[in-house]
């Protein structure tokens, strides 16, 4: 698994122990970042800007750190 699983993974978690809107949140993710998180998978190859924006977006919208 890459490190974009591993966010995926962790978003989602805290999407649902946050107990928020999980369409809303996505979607807002897939905005920031450029990439649906739906779509990420554990053979998703990592890309260091890719990361880079699912670490700010995650960050901004759920005052969470990757």
């Amino acid at each position: 698994m890459g490190v974009l699983y591993n966010f995926k993974v962790s978003i989602e978690e805290k999407i649902k122990t946050d107990k928020l809107d999980l369409v809303e949140v996505r979607g807002q993710m897939g905005l920031r970042t450029g990439r649906l998180l739906s779509l990420i998978s554990p053979a998703t190859p990592d890309d260091a800007v890719v990361i880079a924006k699912f670490r700010q977006a995650a960050k901004d919208l759920l005052n969470l750190s990757l």
